[in-house]
């Protein structure tokens, strides 16, 4: 860095490589807005001020400069994209620094989907951090490739694959010093750490906040996220495809902006199509200011906030020594973005530019079954039963008299009650969790996936024991998503790398994944995916009721419960 010809251009003595001029600067330092010109030379914003020239110029005229967005916590594998397709959706809306957690591939593939993450993401106009996966397999009741343990977390680090350590989900082990969970912590010294934490108040929050995993996406109402604001947590106020929670927490800061500065904006899980059709964090930040929060404070959840929490201090501002990392708005109310810059360039993909070449992991069946024994279940008891919540990771349970034909409990599509299995596939172990679930609204056929959070073994739904096989013999062979009904694909969806992602441009994957909604929509479903609701209904960390395959899990029993209720 030539230091002597940056505080010229800074002082305005010699011309600054590039000048933005008559723009509106949002100050996230002190909540002004201001018009000024900014100047960048090398890369960094060298000065924020009237009359500056530079080499080059554009005017803003009049309209908003902010920071690049900084996604604070994602998941790329829920797009279904490649760290390239997932970069080529989001920058056009403004993103230019992302923080993501490869927990899903690690799951399937251990560090050799470590090893491809960071090849993949590297060279692209969107800067990729990853963090190391603190929770594989999330629970003791998951099965992964390969259980990660504070070794291979270091080594992680020692690579240079991660910086920051993953959402350490595992909440039980931190609070009762579980000490393999905090070995792994220990192992992230010095990094950033970030939490996961649903429904933890008083002490055990206490408890779990010794660990500094100082971080949480998972609250759900706004006394939660009070409660552990208050005890230093940085509250992540989430709005995926899924997960709906930004309307409920925005009054934490809509009621006193001060709160603004220990909280982020976050994604979390969402697909291609909600990339594709609705935005990014451009259209977090919209739904932010509908519910009460100003703007700048809703800029600063999405900027300067994500780069202090990650401990990258020149990132997230508009300010002198900062990377000129900037995105023109047209408004502070719509979002809408007119222009990108990275690092102080306008930025883009390069035309005719192709996907990396990085090899990928494969879909990993290990040779596992299902045969029509498998989904066979005696009718004993009364039915134990995961109730999805519309718009929510948690589910509840139900205990209801099952469908019983010919002594065995079965699905009832007038009752909404579908059959449901997960099958080992990243183990040679032979392992098969059964159980029903309502709330999918399936009137018919079955559903299938190599995508569930978060070991991802194969899972299948379903109102009758033939089309579930036929789903199951399809995701096998190839991985992905598919619709049956009977002894007919209405819709695969292959996902060669790692069962996860696509090897698919964006336009490509969203058309065939357009047509795989609209097969299951034939299947009755009114779900506008019911493939991400089906893919969470694994996460055995989140309330209350999951389905592994191991079988069924309930953290706050204590683990396994049996399928039927004596």
């Amino acid at each position: 860095m030539d230091y002597r010809k940056l505080t010229s251009q800074a002082r305005g003595a010699s011309p600054a490589d590039c000048v933005i001029k008559n723009a509106k600067v949002p100050n996230l330092f002190s909540g002004e807005i201001e018009e000024a010109d900014v100047a960048v030379g090398d890369g960094l914003v060298v000065g924020v001020g009237a009359g500056y020239c530079g080499r080059e110029e554009f005017d803003a005229a009049g309209k908003f400069l902010v920071p690049g967005f900084i996604e604070a916590h994602c998941h790329i594998e829920s797009t279904m994209l490649t760290p390239r397709g997932f970069a080529e959706l989001v920058l056009p809306h403004g993103t230019t620094t992302v923080f993501a957690d490869p927990h899903e591939i690690a799951n399937t593939s251990s560090l050799e989907g470590l090893r491809f993450m960071r090849e993949a993401s590297d060279g692209l106009p969107v800067d990729i951090y990853l963090n190391a996966p603190s929770c594989v397999p999330a629970s003791p009741f998951e099965t992964p490739r390969e259980i990660l343990e504070a070794d291979a977390i270091a080594r992680m680090f020692a690579e240079g694959i991660c910086r920051g350590l993953g959402e350490m989900m595992n909440y039980p082990g931190v609070v009762s010093g579980d000490r393999g969970t905090w070995e792994k912590i220990l192992a992230s010294r010095g990094q950033p750490r970030n939490g996961h934490a649903p429904c933890l108040t008083g002490k055990d929050l206490n408890a779990y906040l010794l660990s500094r995993c100082n971080s949480d996406h998972e609250c759900s109402t706004y006394e939660e996220a009070l409660d552990k604001l208050r005890r230093g947590c940085w509250v992540m106020l989430r709005q995926g495809a899924t997960e709906h929670n930004l309307a409920a927490l925005a009054r934490l800061v809509a009621e006193d902006e001060r709160r603004a500065s220990r909280c982020m904006l976050v994604s979390d899980d969402l697909t291609a199509a909600v990339l594709h059709d609705e935005g990014h964090l451009d259209r977090i930040l919209r739904l932010a200011v509908k519910n009460g929060i100003s703007p700048v404070s809703a800029l600063r959840m999405v900027t300067l906030n994500p780069a202090e929490f990650n401990r990258i201090y020149d990132l997230g501002a508009i300010a002198p020594g900062y990377r000129a990392d900037m995105v023109l708005l047209d408004d502070l109310e719509d979002f809408n973005v007119l222009h990108v810059w990275k690092n102080g360039r306008t930025a883009a993909f390069p035309r005719g530019e192709t996907s990396r070449g990085a090899s990928f992991p494969g879909v990993s069946g290990n040779g596992c079954t299902l045969t029509p024994d498998d989904l066979r279940i005696p009718a004993r008891g009364r039915l134990r039963v995961i109730s999805v919540v519309p718009g929510e990771v948690i589910t509840r349970e139900r205990i209801v008299d099952g469908a019983a034909v010919n002594g065995e409990f079965t699905a009832c599509p007038s009752r909404d009650l579908a059959k449901m299995a997960v099958v080992n596939r990243n183990t040679a172990q032979r392992r098969i969790g059964r159980g029903f679930v309502t709330g999918l609204g399936l009137r018919r056929g079955a559903l299938g996936s190599s995508v569930a959070h978060d070991a991802h073994n194969f899972s299948v739904v379903g109102m009758d024991d033939r089309s579930m096989l036929t789903a199951f013999a399809a995701i096998r062979e190839k991985g992905g998503l598919v619709a049956a009904d009977g002894s007919e694909i209405l819709f695969h969806l292959p996902l060669p790398i790692a069962g996860l992602m696509s090897d698919l441009p964006p336009a490509e994957l969203l058309n065939d994944f357009g047509r795989l909604l609209d097969a299951a929509k034939k299947l009755g479903t009114p779900l506008p995916n019911p493939f991400m609701v089906l893919s969470f209904l694994s996460l055995s960390v989140i309330p209350s009721l999951k389905l592994t395959d191991q079988g069924y899990v309930d953290l706050a029993q204590g683990g396994l419960v049996p399928l039927s209720v004596q």
